[in-house]
């Protein structure tokens, strides 16, 4: 993927102190120092243009969210929308919610382990060639980095709209002996949830009519055990 940005676009970045991290590993194992708080920490891996993680910070307060991408002109975007979604919502400037500059392949570079409490991975390259597998970001090779970033409430929240992908993802997870929850082939199918942000894509492939597939992954041993008392008291 190559995106043509605006020129200086790196300058403008530099200039976003407050909102823009361009060289996130010298925050490992500190983020809460970043966000000056103890609030958990939301991640989205691939935020495109940002509207959901902006919108999520600001439906969320007590939540710290922080969206990666490794293109600038994407984080560009991003922090425009933030702005503007903060300032919509009379809510001033951001504090809760990051923008950073990071590949995911790196991504253990970045975090300290349990450092995080939920992923979330909204419409992720699909990668559809079977050679180039291993580059889905709900690879084994992904989940063994995400299991570790992820604190005892750890969780992963997917959508796609390519069911090949939903399909790969689905027997990664088992594969991986991870809990899964919360599956839909049809995310949308009953209606748009008032409470339920989407993300530029998921919008687009709702206008044309696609499924959007989800689920919901637990890691964490404190959401593990409630999961399982909940599965109790169903019988």
């Amino acid at each position: 993927m190559r995106l043509r940005g605006r020129k200086g676009i790196r300058e403008g970045l530099e200039q976003q102190e407050d909102l823009v991290v361009l060289n996130p590993e010298q925050y490992k194992g500190k983020w809460q120092e970043r966000f000056d708080n103890d609030l958990p920490i939301h991640v989205e891996f691939g935020m495109g243009k940002g509207r959901f993680v902006s919108q999520m910070s600001v439906k969320h307060p007590n939540v710290n969210y922080i969206g990666f991408d490794m293109y600038d002109e994407l984080v560009r975007r991003a922090s425009e929308k933030t702005r503007i979604a903060w300032e919509e919502a009379e809510r001033g400037e951001p504090t809760t919610i990051q923008l950073a500059r990071a590949n995911i392949e790196k991504i253990e570079e970045v975090f300290a382990p349990g450092e995080i409490e939920r992923i979330y991975l909204n419409f992720s390259d699909p990668w559809p060639k079977k050679k180039h597998g291993r580059r889905r970001l709900t690879h084994p090779r992904f989940l063994e980095m995400y299991c570790k970033l992820l604190n005892a409430r750890g969780e992963i929240h997917f959508k796609t709209d390519s069911e090949t992908l939903f399909e790969f993802s689905l027997n990664s997870f088992a594969d991986y002996g991870l809990q899964m929850t919360n599956l839909s082939l049809n995310l949308h199918r009953d209606g748009i949830n008032e409470e339920h942000v989407m993300t530029e894509y998921e919008a687009k492939f709702m206008g044309k009519g696609m499924n959007i597939h989800r689920c919901e992954v637990l890691i964490g041993e404190e959401v593990l055990r409630e999961y399982q008392v909940m599965r109790l008291d169903k019988y």
